[in-house]
């Protein structure tokens, strides 16, 4: 086995992170007006700079250990290094449930490299997770059943015959297939450079195709929910 072969990797957490809801420009200023607190940016509402960081890190020290270290140390190394990252995230305050993501993405993760003995295992899940999101998201365009239209509706009431209205029903169709390109994309890289074992190069992909397509993908669901907003709700009937 060479050295490259032992190189965990952490699950794809960014990667598999379903797209955030952002609330639609009224509902944001109302909340504003309500609480006297500044609306949230929409980088804030996906962790901020310091969940890129959480997301990127333990890669990095897992590319890293790999270059020197044999596959059981590197594990070990992994979960330590998960096991810190929650320790420092709720020292700064965050919620437990929420600091602890980041020690059991590692922690499944380092489990499923001991059970198979394979270091680029460890992105399994996250490829196959981002299958799924292919599936799920492209599979609801064609049944003409947009999900970020779906989510929108849910969000406002679910009363809205927003699928009566073309705009709105053509902008989560824009928003959805968004959304199918990124877990699409995704899919189609990492599964080609897991089949070529290339490891360091999936922890690369990892770090570039995670925060910035998601928020890519995002800003394009934003832009879907105003429209709606804008189209059934804001303007008079």
């Amino acid at each position: 086995m060479t050295v490259q072969d032992h190189a965990p990797h952490r699950i794809d957490d960014v990667a598999t992170r379903p797209i955030p809801v952002v609330p639609a420009a009224a509902d944001t200023a109302d909340a504003t007006a309500a609480t006297g607190q500044p609306k949230p940016t929409l980088l804030d509402q996906m962790g901020g700079p310091m969940g890129f960081v959480y997301s990127t890190l333990p890669v990095v020290v897992f590319v890293t250990a790999n270059a020197f270290l044999s596959l059981p140390l590197t594990i070990a190394i992994a979960v330590g290094s998960g096991l810190a990252l929650t320790v420092f995230r709720t020292v700064r305050g965050e919620k437990l449930t929420a600091a602890a993501g980041s020690l059991a993405g590692v922690a499944v993760a380092a489990g499923v490299v001991a059970w198979t003995g394979s270091a680029k295992d460890f992105f399994l899940i996250g490829i196959w997770a981002a299958a799924a999101g292919f599936l799920v998201t492209f599979g609801s365009v064609l049944a003409r059943r947009p999900l970020s239209g779906l989510v929108w509706n849910a969000v406002h009431g679910g009363t809205h015959d927003w699928r009566g209205d073309r705009t709105v029903l053509r902008a989560h169709d824009v928003a959805t297939l968004a959304a199918a390109a990124v877990f699409g994309a995704r899919f189609v890289v990492k599964e080609w450079l897991y089949l070529a074992d290339s490891t360091t190069w999936l922890a690369i992909t990892k770090v570039a195709m995670g925060t910035p397509l998601t928020v890519l993908a995002a800003l394009v669901v934003v832009w879907a929910f105003r429209r709606s907003t804008k189209q059934l709700i804001d303007t008079p009937a």
